[in-house]
């Protein structure tokens, strides 16, 4: 984040190693995260704001689970917020990926071991092992070295007759992760420099999306997007862009219609 944000926005980055994010909730379970992802980055931001006296502050906070349209695949979803306290600015970006390697599984010898490391990306993205799946009485997470992998895996299974194997979600052990909020990051750029038109304020960006591009064939409503909804959040000036995917007809293939 901090190379795009430092290029683009002229800022200089700085990173409170001292707060705990994981007072606000974990991937593995110790902590419950008891706000929505907004909620949650949010409160991170203005934590560490308050913490370090500063008037700018950039939080992220991603969650892993069915991807919201395709509920058989994995997705990570990452929420950025840039807060500006001076002028009263808070705004958001937000990146669905599939491209993540966000699995588990229990494992039951050293060779399933093995296969699931090769498959998530093992050593260049980390492993936790539990005994379980929701036991959190014993977690080994950021795991990186072949070997240590493999001790951990047989002190585990001696202790506890099984091991549950996962993807280490945290973006530090996680390039994929890590890609996915460089792309989150540049969308927060771009949502950054677009100024409103009224009065010149940052964070011009989409709040609605209107359904309704008229199919080609019958012209039937459709679920295509017929035009963007803008908002300033200061002045609350709006703006509607009308066919924001360059065509004006949808295919009838997209329609309920003609196809049911």
């Amino acid at each position: 984040m901090a190379p795009i944000l430092e290029k683009e926005l002229g800022v200089s980055c700085y990173v409170d190693e001292t707060f705990d994010t994981d007072t606000l909730g974990t991937f593995t379970g110790e902590v419950e995260r008891l706000l929505d992802p907004i909620s949650t980055v949010r409160e991170k931001c203005l934590l560490v704001m308050d913490k370090n006296d500063c008037d700018l502050g950039i939080a992220s906070e991603g969650s892993f689970g069915p991807h919201p349209s395709m509920l058989f695949v994995s997705a990570d979803d990452e929420f950025l917020i840039f807060i500006d306290k001076k002028n009263n600015l808070e705004i958001i970006a937000r990146e669905i990926s599939i491209e993540t390697n966000y699995n588990g599984k229990p494992i039951k010898n050293q060779n399933e071991l093995l296969d699931f490391a090769k498959e998530v990306g093992f050593p260049s993205h980390g492993l936790i092992l539990r005994p379980s799946k929701d036991d959190i009485s014993d977690i080994h997470k950021g795991i990186t070295d072949p070997e240590m992998l493999e001790a951990t895996f047989q002190m585990l299974y001696a202790k506890y007759h099984s091991v549950y194997a996962e993807t280490d979600m945290r973006a530090m052990y996680n390039p994929l992760r890590m890609e996915v909020i460089k792309k989150a990051t540049e969308k927060l750029v771009e949502k950054i420099k677009s100024a409103c038109p009224e009065c010149e304020m940052p964070g011009f960006g989409i709040t609605q999306a209107i359904k309704g591009l008229a199919c080609s064939l019958c012209g039937s409503p459709t679920n295509s997007t017929l035009s963007l909804i803008y908002e300033c959040q200061h002045c609350n000036f709006t703006k509607e862009e009308m066919y924001p995917n360059k065509k004006k007809a949808e295919d009838p293939m997209y329609c309920d219609y003609c196809n049911p």
